[in-house]
């Protein structure tokens, strides 16, 4: 280390001029060529079965998620009568002059059944008051009123840019005396958009400052404290820089992939000017002052590096592309961090005046308190038994959340939308399927065994309505069956039938993942249904993807760091003391989560195995300090904590403070991983620092402490 010391020293400007040319060429091709993708069936559908046939079913009939649009009269009136249509018709003309909107489907008949010119102003005036049935009471009205008929369901078909799509269409101007509630995943996609981008414009800074205000705080510098931060900025930076360079896309996985670089990155740069405070006692020399601190903390910081970035690479093994793509990015910049911190960041302070240690940081205070803690073992008795029965009661509890708006808050409007519109038709998202059909064979028999089919489908729980051409065949007449066979005729749910099979809509009710396995068990009955699938099955499949992925993720997490720790290490004891707290910090992560009701999703999964190569490098910085202060004479345990707690401190608040920038975030993910990174830090700091020694002989917690630094 003295000679990489002498160099970062010795070629101080040329590092530093490297650096700053490297961050500033990933953030013009950060911001020249930044991309969002807000969509979430994407990535879901890449990640199982029942996703790729979600993607082969739309791409077979041309059919792109809808915007479903409740519309409702101001007045409180019917839909069903002759005002109630006339409004209707009105709505759909003005949706359909959208630009961006390709279809525009109605309990209206497209076409006039009597002139079979197009239903219009003009039909519905000429139509008698006796003949409002054919209108109102077909298969596709008792699909799209409600059931007491004060509220309609239009579906909206996009083609072009979906997103502008959906921005446009709840911008369309309306006619007076209606009432409209838009939902369907294009208008979350929309929202999703503006969050993402809010995102990366507030919540970064907002962490940055955070954690400066809590390093001032425990090592009683503004400078050190700013500069301990700046590699995990330039982590985040190249990384950002690297994602876009090889043109890829923000979603909502991915985009929090700066916060857990600023926040996790910021150890290294962190625990190296706290030791390079405690240089000055031994040396005024700049270079001795560098050489000192990258010998006692150089080896734990490369080791530290690499097992947070196995932390997150264990994500490789989820099969679930979004969480693959979250460690892969979230491992480069904790990587890029870690350069940044054991080369630009020696050279930076090798050209400053560095402030000694001051005696009121609140670091000094904790750790001369924890010293006086672990001179016996009980208080370490009682905080593992602590976490061993918390984790015995609620871990059995744990559960998956299929909610497929699961990233939007309670009180969104998103979410009020959907509601509403589960509340009048059961459910906001209908699900589609196919059936086989043969065209050119018995249209008459096929589409009677499928319409029994659909019967039997609806009598299961959580379906309200099945819906396909067969419904339709059953009053209109043979001649316009053949036109909707040839597709000659519009379907208010888009194209309908293929060459070889009949699509069908699925509209549920309220239900439950166990309805959903029901309905998927009929599918595997019934030789006539080829597939069903849609958001919410998708969202089903994922969740099961998601258990799975966090019982890989965790296993390959902890084997990968235990290797780690066994090599650096190459003594079996000193490998299994390091991992008990880690151990015992995850066990109550899983509790909290059982606990407090947060139940599992796409991010909140992957906080176990983050917290694994995140808490370990507790140990690994505090076993290398006590290392450091064995030199034969008791209380080496104690004056290893005095020389790295104060930094395991720091960093500890440094990241469950910096993550309370989260609680801001519009999606609601985000303060549920600011509270679970609480719960994981707080827990795997005070386990390192008061577990750990306590495993160690009883001669290295009694002596002399020495001097907290």
């Amino acid at each position: 280390m003295d000679r990489v010391a002498h160099v970062l020293v010795d070629r101080a400007r040329a590092v530093i001029g490297l650096t700053v040319a490297i961050t500033l060429v990933c953030a013009t091709v950060a911001l020249w060529r930044m991309s969002f993708n807000a969509d979430i069936t994407a990535f879901l559908s890449e990640s199982s079965d029942a996703g790729r046939a979600f993607a082969a079913l739309q791409e077979k009939y041309a059919a792109g998620d809808p915007v479903t649009v409740l519309v409702e009269r101001t007045d409180g009136g019917t839909m069903a009568d002759r005002t109630g249509l006339e409004l209707l018709l009105a709505t759909r003309d003005a949706l359909q002059a959208v630009p961006g909107v390709a279809t525009v489907g109605t309990a209206l008949p497209p076409k006039n059944p009597y002139t079979n010119g197009p239903f219009d102003k003009r039909s519905l005036d000429n139509l008698p008051d006796a003949l409002f049935g054919v209108v109102t009471e077909g298969p596709a009205s008792a699909l799209l009123f409600s059931p007491d008929k004060r509220a309609t369901l239009v579906v909206v078909g996009l083609e072009g840019d979906m997103l502008e799509g959906a921005e446009a269409v709840q911008g369309a101007g309306l006619p007076d005396g209606v009432r409209a509630t838009f939902a369907g995943n294009p208008i979350v996609f929309a929202t999703v958009i503006e969050m993402l981008g809010w995102f990366l414009l507030a919540l970064p800074p907002s962490v940055i400052l955070l954690l400066l205000l809590v390093f001032f705080i425990n090592i009683g510098s503004r400078k050190l404290a700013a500069l301990a931060i700046v590699p995990s900025v330039i982590g985040s930076v190249w990384t950002f820089g690297l994602i876009f360079a090889l043109g890829l896309q923000v979603d909502i996985v991915t985009v929090i992939v700066p916060i857990w670089v600023i926040v996790m990155g910021s150890a290294d740069g962190l625990h190296f000017v706290t030791h390079l405070q405690a240089a000055r006692a031994h040396t005024e020399d700049r270079r001795e002052q560098i050489a000192w601190t990258l010998r006692h903390v150089g080896p734990p910081m490369v080791l530290t590096t690499i097992s947070t970035a196995a932390g997150f690479l264990s994500f490789l093994t989820t099969g679930v592309k979004p969480m693959e793509q979250l460690g892969l990015f979230a491992a480069c910049g904790i990587t890029f961090a870690g350069i940044a911190s054991l080369v630009f960041l020696p050279a930076v302070l090798s050209r400053i005046e560095i402030e000694p240690p001051h005696a009121h940081a609140i670091g000094g205070r904790l750790v001369r308190l924890l010293q006086g803690s672990v001179r016996t073992r009980l208080p370490a008795l009682v905080v593992a038994g602590l976490c061993i029965g918390f984790a015995g009661v609620y871990v059995p509890k744990l559960e998956v959340n299929p909610d497929q708006l699961f990233f939007f808050k309670d009180n969104h409007p998103v979410r009020a939308a959907f509601d509403k519109m589960s509340e009048v038709f059961g459910g906001a998202t209908p699900m589609f399927g196919e059936m086989a059909f043969d065209p050119s064979g018995d249209v008459d028999a096929q589409l009677a065994r499928i319409r029994d089919v659909e019967r039997g489908l609806e009598q299961l729980p959580g379906v309200r309505r099945v819906f396909s051409l067969a419904d339709v065949a059953e009053t209109a007449s043979p001649d316009m069956v053949n036109s909707m066979i040839k597709g000659e005729v519009e379907s208010p749910m888009g194209k309908m039938v293929s060459d070889d099979g009949l699509r069908f809509v699925v509209f549920p009710r309220t239900f439950t993942s166990e309805d959903m396995q029901g309905w998927l068990a009929y599918v595997d009955e019934h030789a006539e249904i080829r597939v069903l699938t849609g958001t919410p099955v998708l969202f089903d499949a994922m969740s099961r993807l998601v258990l799975r992925g966090q019982a890989t993720s965790l296993g390959a997490a902890f084997l990968f760091v235990a290797l780690l720790l066994g090599i650096a290490y190459r003594r079996l004891w000193q490998t299994i003391i390091a991992l008990v707290p880690i151990s015992l910090t995850i066990a109550v992560v899983l509790g909290f989560l059982a606990a407090s009701g947060i139940q599992l999703n796409l991010l909140t999964a992957v906080v176990s195995s983050i917290v694994i190569g995140i808490g370990i490098d507790y140990g690994i910085h505090l076993l290398a300090a006590i290392e450091t202060a064995r030199d034969g004479t008791p209380g080496y345990a104690l004056r290893g904590l005095g020389s790295a707690g104060r930094a395991i401190i720091a960093n500890a608040l440094g990241v469950a403070v910096g993550m309370t920038a989260l609680f801001l975030s519009p999606l609601r993910p985000h303060g549920q991983i600011a509270m679970l990174m609480w719960v994981s830090m707080v827990v795997g700091a005070l386990t390192t620092l008061l577990i750990l020694p306590a495993l160690l002989p009883r001669d290295a917690v009694q002596g002399d402490a020495g001097e907290t630094v």
